[in-house]
């Protein structure tokens, strides 16, 4: 890669799409530098001392935005990603418009959507147990979940996304996918 130029790939899909899965991967494989709005609430939930759950996190989140500004969170992302030294920056989790209001405006921006069909989202979910709420959710919670606010406007945030990645195959298939985006938007930069 060239000069200063950043590529900053932000994942936008339902919980248990893989999100987290494709930001692992571009930090184990390609270094990338890893950025999350959950990251920003977990402080948040770690300094008072609460339960990591999800619906904490979406209280937190609903206070901010509604106390500060939708776009509160995603000027720090933005910020966060502008300070970063790292060529390739990766966000797992945009679920608003606003979430990537800034970021867009960034050279080397590219939207993803990641998805998967409901059933094998609630098992990977509940496999990986990453909230206190997790293991213990049933199907019903979690479809229910979906018509929360967080939840709500993900397919709108989707709907600009300029690439697609379909995640109800294996790792590998999804590994192979997030290899070829690299590929399509870094090698001109080699």
């Amino acid at each position: 890669m060239n000069g200063n130029k950043k590529n900053v790939f932000v994942f936008v899909g339902l919980p248990g799409s893989g999100k987290d899965t494709c930001t692992k991967y571009l930090s184990e494989k390609y270094g990338a530098t890893v950025f999350s709005f959950t990251t920003m609430l977990k402080d948040v939930v770690d300094r008072f001392y609460l339960e990591f759950n999800r619906d904490t996190l979406i209280k937190i989140s609903e206070f901010i935005r509604g106390t500060f500004g939708e776009d509160v969170m995603a000027g720090t992302m933005a910020k966060d990603a502008e300070k970063s030294p790292a060529k390739i920056i990766t966000i797992g989790n945009a679920r608003r418009m606003a979430d990537i209001k800034y970021l867009s405006k960034m050279d080397g921006f590219v939207l993803i959507e990641i998805f998967a069909d409901i059933k094998t989202r609630y098992e990977r979910v509940k496999k990986r147990g990453e909230k206190t709420s997790d293991a213990s959710q049933t199907f019903e919670q979690f479809e229910a979940d979906h018509q929360r606010s967080t939840e709500l406007s993900i397919p709108e945030v989707a709907s600009h996304a300029g690439e697609h990645l379909d995640n109800n195959g294996s790792l590998e298939n999804l590994y192979s996918q997030v290899d070829a985006l690299i590929k399509k938007y870094t090698e001109h930069e080699n």
